[in-house]
């Protein structure tokens, strides 16, 4: 029985089986027809993991499946070039994540002989994968009754043990993991915990969940003040706060961008501020080189030294060979 650290109560054996019934039985309803969901091939589901991480479902679809027409298995990302896989990733984003899907595959191919290990801490030492993603492997590729969770599964946990978890968190990440051991049927792990992924993302969100309309409301711990917490939650007031144009990530996302479009993915440091802001000159090259140093360091481009003056004395491109698996 999971105490309640908030109010007291228990999610009790009987609240237990109401959670999986109402839980599962909403998800055979509604649950979306998602190609990962088709597939047990843990290549493919790593690819639609990372993919998924920070961006909506709706525009990962195409992604996906070009991306796996271009890659249809793990040995062909493992050779490809990094330029290539950068290339096909433009348009979704957070693209450090293409150059780790990359290592983490070409780790199975080269050091595991291409078998993918089916047991989250070994899938945890492939390069870039967090316990989540490992979970997520371990379950949905080989379903083992594996406990992880993601945003919207940990949104669904607290609400139901523990209430609402604005303006501030009632229950700790362990807690909450505590939960998710408890409430996970052993024998039905895959519908599961897609179950608690779809309902968080359809059903239970995070701003306009559906209380009234939700089958676990009466078990919900937050049922009665969930709506009463999410008014008290002050929303910073647009236009206020650091524009995204003027981060660090907004700025590696244009020199991504450029190198890209540039004939044979290169350009000279002067070139290559020139085509990111119409306002650079030769006396912010310091600052676009820090930024380019970062995105070495993070494998994205490559810097090479030039002579040429016109050049500003480096030039930057796509990576040309396979991801390195360290």
């Amino acid at each position: 029985m999971t105490s309640n650290p908030a109010t007291g109560r228990a999610l009790t054996p009987k609240k237990v089986a109401a959670f999986r019934s109402g839980l599962l039985a909403w998800y055979d309803a509604h649950a979306r027809d998602l190609p990962w969901r088709e597939t047990r091939d843990p290549y493919r589901i790593l690819v639609s993991e990372v993919m998924l991480q920070q961006t909506q479902v709706d525009r990962v679809l195409d992604y996906y499946r070009r991306f796996l027409e271009a890659f249809p298995d793990a040995p062909s990302l493992a050779e490809a070039p990094t330029s290539q896989v950068i290339a096909l990733w433009a348009g979704l984003g957070y693209n450090r994540r293409a150059v780790n899907l990359q290592r983490a595959v070409a780790a199975v191919v080269h050091d595991h002989g291409g078998v993918w290990p089916a047991n989250p801490e070994a899938l945890r030492h492939l390069p870039g994968i967090g316990p989540y993603t490992a979970g997520a492997i371990s379950c949905f590729a080989f379903e083992q009754p594996v406990v992880f969770v993601d945003t919207n599964m940990r949104r669904v946990l607290h609400r139901v043990a523990f209430g609402p978890e604005v303006p501030e968190p009632l229950a700790s990440e362990s807690e909450v993991l505590r939960v998710a051991a408890e409430v996970l049927p052993t024998d039905d792990a895959w519908r599961w915990n897609q179950a608690l992924i779809e309902f968080g993302a359809l059903q239970c969100t995070a701003k306009k969940p559906a209380c009234l309309v939700c089958p676990l409301r009466t078990i919900c711990a937050a049922a009665p003040g969930m709506q009463a917490a999410l008014a008290s939650v002050v929303r910073t007031p647009p236009g206020q706060g650091i524009p995204f144009t003027g981060t660090n990530r907004y700025w590696r996302g244009r020199i991504v961008d450029a190198l890209r479009e540039a004939p044979r993915h290169r350009l000279g440091a002067l070139q290559l501020g020139a085509t990111i802001s119409p306002e650079f000159d030769a006396e912010r090259l310091p600052w676009l080189r820090t930024l380019a140093d970062g995105l070495a360091r993070d494998g994205l481009i490559e810097i090479a030294l030039s002579r040429a003056a016109a050049s500003g004395g480096w030039a930057a491109h796509l990576p040309d060979r396979p991801a390195r698996r360290g």
